[in-house]
């Protein structure tokens, strides 16, 4: 058995199950209930039920017992790694590429890629998902942190938790954002109608914020700075779906529709045109800035845009009228 010690954070006031899985990034939730229901998480030196809240300052333990071998592969993908040390590293993550395995895909994943270029990763993400400390949509780009040990693992997803760490994402949406900048905040929960979907709701669901300035506009669209002050699943994509500038090329959310609400009929054929030449969410996560979980100095990196986002931006400048569209997909 491996033990894992943890003190409730400040604002701690979630179920014990969620806040293991989603908070600490110990393992999934499912797998939390197991230990749960065996008895293998404590508060306070007390087994406790799932549904148990905890209260800021109480100190929990955790034994997880040592992990099965995945039978996952190593796969010599090559990676764009940012930065590296014998704690952690950052990969800037291609358009195409799944972070980790799951229903149906096994390998050509980021774990497959790391499998190959690491020898130990944390253990905290499970089976599926070790050194995972936090991750993006497949046609989603850009910097991922991955962790090497369980203490940096465990430190990093306090850090998320606690909205330690920025994260800067640059996106191109639909329409002209108004105010220029704001905060959108909503409770974000999976979708009824489809689960497969995330969605705003009134009831139930997880508090999301999304800081966000327009950097740029052009004739139907604007290019945008976003800052996440939490991380749910698809947030920036839902959130602004939901004022009505979904992400531009998002084939879920709306952002490929072929009407767009206040775009002139020559403004259309332009935009099907840009639609044609990129098949994904135009969605960057730019920048990461956190304090380092063994040295304690400030770590501040970047990735630049992607050549997909890059020539859609050029597009909308009007820099290249007149010129062959070229084709950008989501492999």
């Amino acid at each position: 058995m491996k033990e894992i010690r943890l003190v409730a954070g400040a604002g701690a006031r979630d179920r014990v199950d969620r806040y293991l899985s989603e908070i600490a990034g110990i393992a999934s939730r499912s797998q939390i209930q197991r230990l749960l229901k065996s008895g293998l998480v404590t508060i306070e030196g007390e087994k406790v039920k799932a549904s148990r809240r905890l209260r800021p300052g109480e100190a929990i333990q955790v034994l997880v017992p040592e992990p099965e071998p995945s039978g996952l592969s190593a796969d010599a993908i090559p990676l764009d790694i940012v930065y590296e040390d014998q704690f952690l590293l950052v990969v800037n993550k291609p358009a195409g590429m799944v972070v980790h395995p799951g229903a149906g895909v096994s390998r050509g994943t980021l774990v497959n890629a790391l499998l190959a270029h690491c020898k130990d990763l944390s253990g905290i993400g499970g089976v599926l998902r070790p050194g995972i400390v936090h991750r993006l949509d497949k046609c989603t780009t850009g910097l991922v942190i991955v962790a090497k040990d369980d203490a940096t693992h465990l430190k990093l997803s306090e850090d998320l938790a606690a909205r330690k760490v920025g994260r800067t994402y640059e996106a191109v949406v639909w329409g002209k954002p108004a105010p220029k900048a704001g905060t959108i905040e909503t409770m974000l929960g999976r979708s009824r109608a489809d689960r497969k979907k995330m969605a705003v709701l009134r009831e139930s669901g997880r508090k999301a914020i999304t800081g966000y300035r327009v950097v740029e506009e052009f004739d139907f669209a604007s290019r945008i700075e976003v800052n996440l002050k939490t991380g749910r699943t698809h947030q920036i994509r839902v959130h602004f779906a939901h004022i009505g500038h979904p992400v531009f090329g998002d084939p879920v959310y709306g952002g490929r529709r072929r009407a767009y609400r206040g775009v002139s009929i020559s403004g259309m054929a332009e935009a099907r045109r840009l639609l044609a030449g990129i098949d994904r969410q135009a969605l960057h996560a730019r920048e990461l800035r956190f304090v380092h979980p063994a040295g304690g100095q400030e770590v501040r990196l970047t990735a630049p845009l992607p050549e997909d986002m890059q020539w859609l931006l050029r597009e909308l400048r009007g820099a290249s009228q007149g010129a062959a569209p070229g084709r950008h997909g989501c492999a």
